[in-house]
């Protein structure tokens, strides 16, 4: 499973970029307004940091409007994906521009039906969000592994990005669920490091090595 990190914060990328292991970045409008960065700059900057795909979301509501953006948006990077929402007019903008080319991730999902219209448009990735799900007592988890199943069944080649995830747990169970992809925020990465046990036993082996360095050499 690859391991996006979902976040528009420089710093966070940079970090995360030095740990060798994420494979992309995904933004949304809201976390491009929170860097306080015009748009394109942030992109631009991610793309010096990683070479997987990165999704830039377009805002218009209307489909000739989002096939402008995505157009324009194509042109930032050959691994610029264009984040599109899951609506009529967002299903037909991706119809339009996957026939062009253009790579798209169709964001909040929150059924089967959902996803098999991103599939059927020809969406490079759909993003259910299984946080918000769990969030109304709905097993966010278990849409994964239906999703998964369902492309599997009928050759979609769309792959599923689990999104929305709140801690490491949902990272593990996506993953188990045959997710292709997990994006999550900067902060749920660094917890899936740590371990209790991994704390306690490396404090364990360093003062062992602290102990055996101070142990006296004979003398010959």
């Amino acid at each position: 499973m690859k391991l996006f990190v979902d976040t528009a914060e420089i710093a966070e990328i940079r970090a995360a970029a030095a740990w060798g292991i994420i494979d992309g970045v995904t933004t949304n409008p809201t976390l491009i307004a929170r860097s306080g960065r015009p748009f394109r700059e942030v992109i631009d900057d991610i793309r010096t940091l990683i070479d997987g795909d990165i999704s830039a979301e377009v805002i218009s509501t209307d489909t000739a409007g989002m096939v402008e953006e995505a157009r324009e948006i194509a042109t930032w990077g050959s691994n610029v994906v264009v984040k599109v929402p899951l609506t009529e007019e967002g299903i037909a903008a991706v119809a339009q521009v996957s026939k062009r080319g253009i790579r798209t991730n169709v964001t909040l999902c929150f059924s089967v039906g959902q996803a098999l219209m991103a599939a059927k448009a020809g969406a490079t990735y759909v993003s259910p969000f299984i946080g918000r799900l769990d969030e109304i007592g709905v097993d966010g988890v278990g849409l994964i592994a239906d999703i998964v199943e369902m492309y599997s069944n009928y050759g979609f080649k769309t792959q599923v990005l689990a999104a929305s995830i709140r801690h490491p747990l949902h990272v593990q169970q996506v993953a188990l669920a045959g997710a292709h992809v997990a994006t999550c925020p900067f902060k749920v990465l660094q917890q899936c490091f740590r371990h209790p046990l991994t704390d306690k036993g490396l404090a364990t082996f360093l003062e062992d090595h602290r102990k055996a360095q101070a142990v006296p050499v004979p003398a010959e």
